[in-house]
């Protein structure tokens, strides 16, 4: 009855009465599924550490607790244990940045996993008791981990993990996550924890190591990387023939760039600069890869329109795995927060979503003439498409996958990029020659700001303290502050740069060079 009490709710968010719609969407709002806290650091980890699990709490009615859990990310594992979801990884690859998504009757909600493998720099006793504080119990091996969010302007800040001793009860707004590192036992296979949709092989050691002298598992430093106002060119790589889509890897060891005056994907191993290829079937435009890094999707289409969809290869093997119809003229492609695979039809004033392996058509949203891109609010579950000819964005709700509204913007939107917090939309005017500022809950313009000319591609740096703008005509890329919107720099790149993609570590940024063939490798961090 509560299943068909919240439908009721949805249909009736549609209704052209503005007064029954508000109201219905405030108590779909009330009745919907939440998860306390939305996101769990582990941070640094060294090479060889056990399991670290994570609990968080599912709110909201007893409908929410109905649910069903997924899971993306490289060592991850979920199970749900009442309104207990329960998150397991295991350090495998150097960079994880996942997604455990709760979906079910009350809506869906997903929380963001992150942490890295490293190999920490040694710490003296004296440092290590600065940063811990000593537990009660010398036996405990529970970690607690205080969710404490990073002051707005704060540069170089790492979030602080409390220690605690074991027993501290999950609730509250003060405690977050519990961590434990591997001496607790793996879930019985009742409630086996729900692998990734494609899972690795599992490392042939994963049983719990024993506990250190203290008896206290240490959380190490989250990894704290501050953007600079002005980028360094550090080098340039040719790659093939007109290049235009560009996309960094999960681990930040590939980079994948599709070359538009031909059929081939280009494949960059960071660490060799090696340029390999992958042939396609037709011309590919943009590029996308799934949340864990094993799959890489490119929008495809000719000149004249045919040969329009979407290939899926397999990142480990290089091959392709299959090709996807879609609309015509697939454009600028993206992966949402819980894995689905959005596609704007650029020819046919629609987003096509699909599901994370690529396999099923999951819906579509009519949205203005004619999307060019799609990017993500996780927090808000918000979706926003640039629309080139309606000089205008659209706002999807990722809930009901639904045109909310649309927000005018500068002339021609070509690309479109949300900050890591969620909070601020940016988007590229390539006729006006001009950027703006979306604030992602109001959806109050801020701007326009002037860039350079004909500005094509955008994206945020990692910690959202600056953006880039990249000038197709002007063969540069601005540098914004990510609140203010102020223009910190303008540096020189090849000759009718197309797109940029920044590494999830935050320390690089790619940006593809049309007319000479190259990607541009630019440090963005100090």
């Amino acid at each position: 009855m509560a299943a068909a009490a919240r439908r009721t709710l949805m249909r009736l968010t549609q209704e052209d009465s503005r007064s029954i719609a508000a109201a219905a969407a405030a108590a779909l709002e009330r009745t919907a599924l939440r998860l306390n806290p939305d996101q769990v650091h582990f941070g640094q980890v060294a090479p060889g550490t056990p399991r670290l699990v994570a609990e968080v709490l599912i709110e909201g009615p007893p409908l929410a607790a109905a649910a069903a859990v997924t899971v993306s990310g490289p060592g991850l594992r979920a199970v749900l244990n009442g309104r207990r979801l329960r998150i397991g990884w295991l350090p495998a690859s150097d960079w994880l940045d996942g997604t455990v998504t709760v979906r079910g009757p009350a809506g869906w909600a997903d929380v963001q996993v992150t942490g890295q493998v490293t190999a920490p720099a040694p710490m003296s006793r004296g440092e290590i008791e600065e940063q811990f504080e000593p537990a009660e119990d010398p036996g405990a091996t529970r970690v607690t981990v205080l969710s404490t969010p990073p002051a707005r302007r704060q540069r170089r800040a790492p979030v602080l993990l409390a220690a605690l001793a074991a027993g501290v009860l999950l609730g509250g707004a003060g405690v977050a996550v519990a961590l434990s590192r591997g001496e607790e036992p793996v879930p019985t296979p009742a409630l086996a924890l729900a692998p990734t949709t494609a899972p690795a092989t599992a490392p042939a050691a994963e049983t719990a190591a024993a506990p250190g002298p203290t008896g206290v598992a240490r959380v190490p430093l989250a990894l704290s990387v501050s953007s600079l106002a002005k980028p360094t060119m550090v080098g340039t790589i040719r790659v093939g023939d007109e290049p235009e889509g560009v996309v960094v890897s999960p681990d930040n060891r590939t980079v994948y760039i599709a070359n538009q005056s031909s059929r081939i994907l280009s494949v960059l191993d960071v660490a060799s600069e090696r340029v390999t290829s992958v042939r396609l079937r037709n011309t590919p435009r943009f590029v996308a890869t799934s949340r864990d890094g094993r799959l890489v999707f490119v929008s495809m289409y000719e000149d004249d329109k045919t040969g329009s969809g979407v290939a899926v290869v397999d990142a480990a093997s290089r091959k392709v795995l299959r090709y996807m119809s879609t609309g015509v003229q697939p454009y600028t492609l993206a992966v949402g927060p819980d894995g689905r695979v959005w596609v704007p039809i650029h020819s046919e004033r629609r987003v096509e979503i699909y599901g994370a392996d690529g396999m099923r058509a999951r819906g579509k949203v009519l949205v203005p003439p004619n999307p060019h891109a799609v990017a993500f609010s996780g927090p808000l579950k918000r979706a926003f498409t640039p629309n080139h000819e309606s000089n205008a964005v659209a706002i999807i709700d990722m809930r009901t996958d639904r045109l909310v509204k649309s927000v005018p913007v500068s002339k021609a939107p070509h690309s479109i990029a949300v900050s890591p917090d969620g909070k601020t939309v940016l988007v590229a005017g390539y006729e006006a020659d001009s950027a703006d500022l979306i604030d992602a809950a109001t959806l109050r313009r801020i701007g326009p700001f002037k860039v350079g000319k004909q500005p094509q591609s955008v994206a945020f740096a990692t910690d959202g303290e600056h953006a880039y703008v990249v000038n197709e005509g002007g063969n540069s890329v601005s540098v914004l502050d990510g609140h203010t919107g102020a223009v910190t720099a303008t540096v020189p790149v090849g000759r009718s740069p197309r797109t940029i993609a920044v590494s999830p570590d935050g320390r690089m940024a790619y940006v593809s060079n049309g007319d000479d063939d190259t990607i541009s490798v630019l440090r963005t961090s100090s």
